[in-house]
């Protein structure tokens, strides 16, 4: 019987809560260059081409849409990247250059793998680090069959390079191995993500998993009770009830006149921020064509301080894809077929992917006010009246960690009301 590699991959994200963890501040964001000095693979790059892999967010996107243009989208192309660059620490061949050209990274000599695993491995350390009032917690783990073998080589580099945690589990009874597989990511994701993965094939003999954990409290928060119920306009016919959340403040925004779309800003406290994207009517798709590197690093480039009302439904959604099929759409294909060349994870050339599991949670309030009383008289200058931006329709949104400059995450909101 072929032997089955079942990839399961993960994302939790709960944003813009009131408490977080309290820990030492990483000292060491800015050094994400990698031995040699040059530049990490994985960053945005706004000053030269050629470094396509934050694209790789954006075609994965866009793949998704197409499978649901009117449903809420959620996902985290950091998490699924970091899984399958892992699982290329065995591949060999085609199947090597499949996964990492799908993934945006070309001209696959020898010292470019390595970088591109080196790249990962600091990224990894870089985003692990604690900072006040934000927890942001990335790991991996690969659970494998009892008495099945790795190779020696398989287990140092993604021990090197991924960090991962190695655990051994009963495959041929599937329902003690999902147990333990779903009770490990319900840890890792306080509870967020109880059920990974639904089933198992007896024959399996890896799980690989990937979990991101982020909880951080937004710089600017929002009172509480400023938040009023409104309406938001799943389309023009379909408006649904929602707690809209208002802050009148300065935010870094831009609004960008070829792609007729309000661009805001909000930074958590720490280096993670949220962009989103605000579509004038019937724009949405012209936006979503447009999403690229470049198109990114033109908005990042032209934010200027203004004065906002700014007003943001509060959001509660979930995302659950079949990754497996996307991926093939894409062109990583051999992986998922009887060709795999898996052999340096075990040695046998009798492996395959069978599943691709990514599921993400995206939470988002007031964000990190504690109640209290006092009364102050303050005297301010006169302000120009702030400019209404009303997120009352479908957005856009990105979080990225402003350090590295990697794309955490990103979705589209259709309706915040769906689960």
């Amino acid at each position: 019987m072929k032997y089955l590699l079942c990839l399961c991959l993960l994302l939790d994200v709960l944003c813009a809560v009131t408490h977080c963890h309290q820990g030492n501040i990483c000292h060491e964001v800015n050094n994400t260059k990698l031995p040699d000095g040059t530049e990490n693979l994985l960053t945005l790059k706004c000053d030269e081409q050629g470094s396509n892999y934050a694209d790789f967010a954006f075609r994965f996107y866009k793949q998704a849409i197409s499978k649901e243009a009117d449903k809420n989208v959620f996902f985290s192309p950091m998490s699924i990247s970091t899984a399958f660059a892992m699982l290329a620490v065995g591949a060999k061949t085609t199947t090597l250059s499949q996964i990492f050209e799908g993934l945006g990274f070309n001209t696959l000599t020898e010292t470019h793998i390595h970088n591109i695993h080196e790249s990962f491995r600091k990224v990894l350390a870089v985003l692990n680090c604690t900072d006040v009032n934000t927890t942001l917690n990335i790991g991996n783990a690969l659970f494998t069959a009892t008495g099945y073998e790795l190779q020696e080589a398989f287990l140092q580099n993604t021990k090197e390079f991924y960090n991962a945690e190695f655990m051994s589990s009963n495959f041929h009874n599937p329902e003690e191995a999902i147990n333990q597989i779903n009770e490990y990511v319900e840890e890792k994701t306080e509870g967020k993500i109880p059920e990974l993965i639904a089933h198992l094939d007896p024959s399996t003999v890896l799980v690989l998993v990937n979990y991101i954990y982020f909880k951080a409290a937004w710089e600017k928060s929002f009172d509480p009770l400023r938040t009023h119920k409104d309406e938001f306009f799943v389309n023009t016919n379909a408006p649904v009830r929602v707690d809209m959340m208002q802050r009148d403040s300065t935010y870094d925004s831009y609004y960008d006149e070829d792609l007729s779309c309000e661009v805001v800003e909000l930074p958590y406290q720490g280096t993670a921020r949220a962009l989103l994207i605000l579509p004038d009517d019937g724009k949405m798709k012209q936006v979503e064509d447009a999403l690229s590197q470049e198109t990114i690093c033109k908005w990042d480039n032209r934010l200027e301080t203004r004065r906002l009302n700014l007003q943001l439904p509060k959001i509660s959604i979930s995302g659950s894809y079949d990754v497996k099929n996307l991926l093939m759409e894409m062109g990583i294909t051999e992986v998922f077929s009887s060709n795999a060349d898996l052999s340096g994870v075990s040695g046998s050339g009798n492996l395959q992917v069978s599943q691709a599991i990514h599921k993400a949670l995206l939470e988002v309030d007031e964000a990190g006010t504690e109640a209290a009383g006092a009364t102050a008289v303050i005297l301010t200058r006169v302000l120009h009246p702030p400019v209404t931006v009303k997120f009352n329709r479908p957005f856009l949104l990105l979080l990225y960690d402003k350090a590295t400059r990697i794309i955490l995450l990103m979705g589209k909101i259709v309706d915040p009301t769906k689960k």
